[in-house]
């Protein structure tokens, strides 16, 4: 039977049947019209480049690992257009008859890079179509994923309340603000929380992937996998982010990045940055929280790492040195915060040392 598009869909076809008798599990790329092109095309790589090597046999590990299956769909089975305004093919409809527990559902990152655009995703008859069914599927027991501004897709069904979650750097205040009941994990790369995967900004998109082959096969291949790919498997995305975008809706902010900036060689208590920002304490925390989705003391960290890592990256000091300078008289803990926010350990470029990129 022919599909609304003029060509047997992927059920007419047959083919669902097939997936859904597998015991593979299935990956499925669910695109709505906006799609991102580099994500959706890297995580169809991803997945493709993982088949290849266990149909090879080079997965390392006891026994034959079952090759990975992937699919592309959109809510109709037609085509949907790209944020480029490209035609994007699909293999058919999503239906949820073929999904079972295990399987993925994945709805790669959106050309939405503003409030009001998603605003008007979050507002469109095909979204509200796409809450629904993912929730369902959720409630199957699939995992469920997302990258970029398609975590607001996944917020909005309900997905992410009561958990933790990431999102593109720049829309963490949006979506702090809008998803209240979930805390935002701002400077990670991709977030899991109860089976539910989110990433930040489009190309985190490889590192989601990687992250669910990594869940849904196993860590060896996901490492093998990236090392085919040279792909860099990153826990944050702090490094990218600038601060002067994210706070600039709100002078309190300013004024606290200020401040601490201005004492980084000492410790700062809650009642000092509340009166640097003219504010109370409670006030503050509300304020931190909703505009970066962290509590103030993440924020001071953030602001100490930032200033270390120009110092490492700038002079010739090392890492105890960098540590005082920004107000961290334990080297060890210094290290410890600065690979939680930085995701990767302080290195100085003194004594011959060379900073890893």
């Amino acid at each position: 039977m022919p599909g609304r598009c003029g060509k047997p869909t992927v059920e007419a076809s047959g083919e669902i049947d097939k997936l859904r008798s597998s015991l593979a599990i299935v990956i499925t790329h669910v695109v709505l019209d906006g799609v991102a092109e580099g994500p959706l095309g890297v995580g169809l790589d991803v997945v493709a480049t993982a088949t290849r090597l266990v149909e090879a046999g080079l997965c390392p590990g006891p026994g034959r690992a079952e090759p990975l299956r992937q699919r592309v769909v959109s809510l109709d089975g037609c085509p949907v257009r790209s944020g480029t305004g490209r035609p994007v093919s699909v293999d058919g409809t999503l239906s949820l008859r073929s999904v079972k527990a295990g399987d993925v559902l994945l709805v790669p990152g959106l050309s939405a890079a503003s409030e009001r655009a998603i605003e008007s995703l979050l507002s469109r008859a095909d979204t509200s179509r796409c809450l629904e069914l993912l929730a369902r599927a959720a409630a199957k027991g699939a995992m469920v994923a997302a990258s970029c501004s398609a975590t607001f897709v996944l917020a909005a069904a309900g997905l992410l309340a009561g958990r933790s979650a990431t999102t593109t750097w720049w829309l963490v205040p949006a979506f702090a603000r809008r998803f209240p009941e979930v805390t935002v994990r701002a400077d990670r790369m991709v977030v899991e929380s109860e089976g539910v995967l989110t990433a930040g900004s489009a190309f985190a998109h490889a590192d989601l992937m990687l992250a669910l082959v990594a869940r849904v096969a196993s860590p060896s291949l996901a490492h093998l996998v990236a090392r085919y790919l040279v792909l860099d498997e990153r826990v944050s995305q702090s490094r990218y982010m600038v601060m002067e975008h994210l706070r600039v809706a709100d002078p309190a902010l300013r004024a606290v990045e200020r401040f601490v900036a201005a004492n980084l060689g000492r410790q700062l208590t809650l009642d000092e940055l509340a009166r640097a920002a003219a504010t109370s304490t409670r006030t503050l925390a509300r304020r931190v929280q909703a505009g970066l989705g962290m509590t103030p003391l993440e924020f001071v960290q953030r602001v100490r790492v930032a200033h270390a890592s120009h110092l490492l990256e700038t002079t010739r000091e090392s890492v105890e040195e960098v540590s005082a300078r920004v107000g961290y008289a334990d080297a060890a803990a210094f290290r410890r915060v600065y690979k939680r926010h930085a995701g990767e350990t302080p290195r100085g470029r003194g004594a011959g040392a060379i900073r890893k990129r």
